[in-house]
Parts: C-alpha cells; sequence; structure tokens
C-alpha cells in the first residue's frame, strides 16, 4: 500500500478532519465512538455489535499484527468505517495472513490514517457521540457537515435485524487452544450434555465458543424467534447475545424473553443483558459516548473482587425504576452505571460486558461456567 488519497471525517457538530484513504474508496455514515483496546482490531471489525459505527481506535498504531481467518467474530466486517492515527506498513506475526488494508478493501470498508485520534476522542469525550460521515468521494466541508447532520443516529433504529441470522444453526467449534485456560476439551459432547439455544441479536462467535468449551450443545436461533419456537427446540437454558444499538425498539425480544422467564435458566450478555431488564420492567438509556474497550473496571458486587473487563455498548440499564426482582450484582467502577444483574426469583443473569472477551482479558469466564452449573440445577 502506498496510498495518499485524501480522505475526511466530517462531524455533525461542524468539525472536519483531513487524513488520508485507507482500505475500500467510498463514503459511510455512522455514529462516531472510540476504542481504547490496544490489540484486538480485526475481532472489533467483526463484531456485529459495531453495526452503524465509525470506528476510532485510540492506539497510536494499528495493524502491525496483519489479519487471519482464526480471529474473526462473524463472517466480515460489521462496522460503518474504520480511523486510525498510523496504519502499520509492516506485519509482523506468525498468524497474519494479510495485511489490515488488503482485509479491508477485500470486504469494501472506508478506513482513514493520518488524523488527530486525540483531538477526536477528546471532542467525544466533552460532546457526546457525534454523527458523522467518513468519505473519499465528496471531501467538500460544508457538503460533509450537512449529511452527517441528515444521517439517521442509533435511538429507535433495529439495528438487530441486520446482522441476525436469518435461519437456525448448531455450533460445534471449542475456543481457540491459544486462549483456552482449563486445559483440554472434548473433540465430542456426550448425547446428554446440556443443551442451549442462543438467541443470536449479533453474537460474537467467541460466545458459542464459550459455551461449546464449557461442555454445552448450542443450537442458533434468530433474536426474532418466538418463546414457542425456542422451547420447542427443548432447551435446558438460553443465551441471550450481544448485538447493536438501542434495545428499546426491539419489543418482539422484549415479549420473548418474559415468555421464557421462570421456564428456562438464562443468561444475558450486553444487549442481551438490555433486552433481560427491559421483560422485567426496567428502563435503558444511551450514555454520553459509550464504554469500549478491553480494559474496564468493574467490581462485582457478590464477591467483592474488581475484574478487568472487555466492553462494547452505547446504551445502559438505567438504576432509578429498577424492579425489585432484579437485583444489580456488578458496577462499573468508571461511572457507577449497572454492569450486572439477576434475577430474584428465576434462574436468570446476565452483565453488560463480554465475558468471552475476544478481544480481552479473561477475568470473566466464569460466568459460563456458572451458567453451565445453572443448567445442571
Amino acid at each position: 500500500m502506498n496510498s495518499t488519497q485524501p480522505a475526511k471525517l466530517a462531524l455533525e457538530d461542524g468539525t472536519v478532519m483531513t487524513g488520508i484513504s485507507f482500505g475500500a474508496p467510498g463514503e459511510v455514515v455512522g455514529e462516531v465512538c472510540f476504542n481504547t483496546s490496544m490489540s484486538g482490531y480485526q475481532e472489533i471489525l467483526t463484531d456485529p455489535s459495531y453495526r452503524g459505527q465509525i470506528v476510532a481506535m485510540t492506539a497510536p498504531q494499528i495493524g502491525n499484527y496483519g489479519v487471519n481467518a482464526e480471529d474473526v467474530e462473524s463472517l466480515r466486517p460489521q462496522l460503518s468505517g474504520f480511523i486510525v492515527r498510523e496504519l502499520s506498513r509492516r506485519v509482523s506475526n506468525y498468524r497474519a495472513e494479510g495485511h489490515l488494508h488488503s482485509y479491508l478493501l477485500r470486504h469494501g470498508v472506508v478506513a482513514m490514517q493520518g488524523i488527530d485520534t486525540r483531538a477526536l476522542v477528546r471532542r467525544i469525550r466533552i460532546h457526546g457521540a457525534l454523527r458523522g460521515v467518513l468519505s473519499t468521494n465528496d471531501l467538500n466541508d460544508e457538503s460533509l457537515v450537512a449529511k452527517a447532520r441528515a444521517s439517521p443516529g442509533l435511538i429507535g433504529r433495529d439495528l438487530a435485524r441486520e446482522v441476525a441470522p436469518k435461519h437456525e444453526s448448531r455450533w460445534d467449534q471449542p475456543v481457540h487452544s491459544l486462549v483456552r485456560l482449563d486445559g483440554a476439551i472434548a473433540a465430542e459432547l456426550p448425547p446428554d450434555a446440556p443443551h442451549v439455544v442462543a438467541l443470536d441479536y449479533g453474537m460474537k462467535w467467541n460466545i458459542a465458543r464459550q459455551l461449546r468449551s464449557v461442555g454445552c450443545r448450542v443450537t442458533v436461533l434468530p433474536g426474532t424467534a418466538t418463546a414457542e419456537e425456542v422451547l420447542a427446540h427443548r432447551p435446558d437454558g438460553v443465551l441471550l447475545s450481544n448485538g447493536p444499538g438501542d434495545p428499546a425498539p426491539l419489543v418482539y425480544a422484549h415479549k420473548t424473553i418474559f415468555e421464557l422467564l421462570g421456564k428456562k435458566p438464562i443468561f444475558g450478555i450486553c444487549l442481551g443483558h438490555q433486552l433481560l431488564a427491559l421483560a422485567c420492567g426496567a428502563k435503558t438509556y444511551k450514555l454520553k459516548f459509550g464504554h469500549r474497550g478491553a480494559n474496564q473496571p468493574v467490581l462485582n458486587r457478590l464477591t467483592g473482587r474488581v475484574e478487568i473487563t472487555c466492553q462494547n455498548h452505547g446504551f445502559a440499564v438505567a438504576e432509578e425504576g429498577l424492579p425489585r426482582e432484579l437485583e444489580i450484582t456488578h458496577i462499573n467502577l468508571n461511572d457507577g452505571t449497572i454492569e450486572g444483574l439477576r434475577h430474584r426469583r428465576q434462574p436468570a443473569f446476565s452483565v453488560q460486558y463480554h465475558p468471552e472477551a475476544s478481544p480481552g482479558p479473561h477475568d470473566s469466564q466464569y460466568l459460563f461456567t456458572s451458567f453451565r452449573e445453572m443448567l445442571g440445577k
């Protein structure tokens, strides 16, 4: 790659930043957010939770270890656009199968380097999430700002339908040997292994890998599935996956989860956490700029331990008006927002963060084991 093609990022507040294009040429709109992870860019690119967003990485250089076919979290990149301070010119890793630029070009992802990402992040932190447009086609500042202001935000949009699968499937792949923490995993599971139905609202593949690795048979259903369709599979438990955007408009999911409560054990992750809360009568709201990174501290109130967690969400469950049947189990130590809940009467619990990591620390993988034990009871 030796590109000097200019690219521009324009925000709805009138800010315009000029950089250099990489990946694919074109023009995209989305909510501009930032991720504080030092690595794991391929997992971030392919995380369906980033649907509708332009992601800026805060690490000063991205792409130095290339890309490979094993570190993806879905079939293709899911975000709208990608921004870095500097794209690494050299790839150096024994697992690398290609360059980040070529990967983004192949998948049609518009990306930009060479801007002051610190200034961009500071603006988002001060003013909150901003709609933006990233373009190599239109380089007129006034035109771009107008497009940013006219673009849709995330509130009220059902982005989960855009990334959820259309058909059911079975999942048989465990976690990669490089990240396996507790020894060998059986190649095949016994016929009486607990069966989990994962409702996929935009699920990262490592969630299904973790379920398989703790000894569960996994059936993946579209997030639009009804309670009757879930129960027809005779599961021992139900996993509510992560996914993009605002949980409030997913009324079909609220209904399904409400009808499943008390019938099967439930474990919700990220969007699944918010949906479980909404199904129980709680409310959600949009955070000022969200939590995105692999270094977010969370207090587990049940154990008193602090977990360093992987997170990617722009909405949260409101503590005000929280139904009495929901107990707060985890708290974000940066801003005090709710990071975990459990139902006081029914076998159901959830966390706002990503215990499957990928990328990120493994502090919270015990939650999959806890869910597995809940199935046995």
